[in-house]
């Protein structure tokens, strides 16, 4: 029989390492499966993960679809540090899109340049109110926060379909569903001309600096590691765990809420059908890839941004089929788990004997 061992002691350098591992695995299982697809493993490994940062147009849509991922994977990191587990951020970032655009719309003839700081507090207030909602059933009622947070996540998404084929949608649109575009003062500013890279890399950047500052030199920043490691103890002291859970749910949705406005406000410009390709649910993948570290989930939203990007450039360059973007990023994650297993279990094979000689 096969079964898993605890380690007495496993490598804590081992707990750094295995993402790197984990991505040269991914890499490995990608040629195989290129070869399965008749391309060749490594024309498409080139034209996957090289081809696409080899300009600088394709370096500043790298950070375009980081943006978002590195926004929402560090709310997620703080709350998984805390054992909040928080699934529903695509539906937080989709409320915050639709706080912050709804106010581009109602002002949609404004010039003031107070009207994009504006949306940014709208978006943020929006997914901090869609996140407490699960906090409350879960502080209320101990209600499962995984569900109800991942449930929320499509009511979300089905609202912006109503309003985009409905009140919101643009009077002089053709009839498509889409809204007005968003005014110049409700729109974020490009940091390099002629490309899609906006403000919001520099909220993203803010995201990280605050994290880590919460968790190097806050108060609740230890609260939150000491929860996630020691539960008991955490009681035993008297952290108000209530108060934790309503902290990072709050913040996750507000990181989201950020993350969506500054999505529809930047790159697209209009509220759409479908203004994420599923980063809410791709950065829960970030957060694990960073170690639920602020430093990390930065460089972590960059390589799963890089899966987007290159899955866009293989479709156009040698025909590979648009999911491949998203079987990377599940072979990520299997791998991943693995390899965190492995580095705490050893597996061991062997047959008990049964009392009477019987094998």
């Amino acid at each position: 029989m096969i079964r898993l061992e605890p380690r007495k002691q496993h490598s804590e350098a081992m707990i750094y390492l295995t993402p790197v591992l984990a991505l040269v695995l991914t890499m490995i299982t990608g040629m195989i499966i290129f070869a399965f697809l008749g391309k060749d493993p490594l024309v498409a490994l080139y034209t996957y993960f090289v081809l696409p940062l080899s300009t600088t147009y394709g370096l500043t849509e790298l950070v375009v679809k980081a943006t978002p991922l590195v926004m929402i994977g560090i709310g997620l990191a703080m709350g998984f540090r805390a054992n909040v587990w928080n699934i529903g951020a695509e539906g937080q970032f989709t409320m915050g899109a639709l706080a912050g655009g709804g106010l581009a719309l109602a002002f949609h003839d404004s010039e003031n340049a107070l009207l994009l700081p504006t949306m940014i507090v709208f978006g943020a207030l929006g997914g901090m109110a869609w996140a407490a909602i699960p906090a409350w059933l879960k502080t209320r009622f101990n209600a499962n926060e995984i569900l109800t947070s991942l449930m929320l996540t499509y009511v979300a998404l089905l609202f912006l379909s109503y309003l985009v084929h409905g009140p919101w949608r643009d009077p002089a649109g053709y009839n498509f569903p889409e809204s007005r575009i968003f005014p110049d003062a409700g729109t974020m500013p490009t940091l390099v001309e002629g490309s899609r890279m906006h403000f919001g890399a520099i909220l993203a950047l803010l995201a990280v600096v605050g994290g880590w500052l919460i968790l190097a030199k806050a108060l609740i920043g230890f609260q939150l590691r000491v929860v996630g490691v020691a539960p008991v103890a955490a009681r035993y002291v008297g952290f108000k765990e209530k108060r934790l859970i309503w902290f990072v749910l709050l913040l996750g949705g507000g990181l989201a809420g950020v993350a969506g406005v500054s999505e529809v406000s930047g790159p697209i410009g209009q509220l759409i059908p479908t203004i994420s390709p599923g980063y809410g649910f791709t950065a829960i993948i970030v957060a694990f890839l960073g170690r639920l570290h602020p430093v990390g989930v930065l460089f972590a939203g960059l390589v799963m941004a890089l899966t987007y990007l290159g899955g866009e450039t293989a479709q156009i360059e040698i025909g590979l089929p648009a999911a491949v973007a998203g079987i990377f990023q599940g072979i990520i994650l299997f791998f991943l788990l693995a390899c965190d297993v492995l580095n705490l279990y050893r597996i061991r094979i062997g047959w008990r004997v049964r009392h009477g000689g019987a094998a």
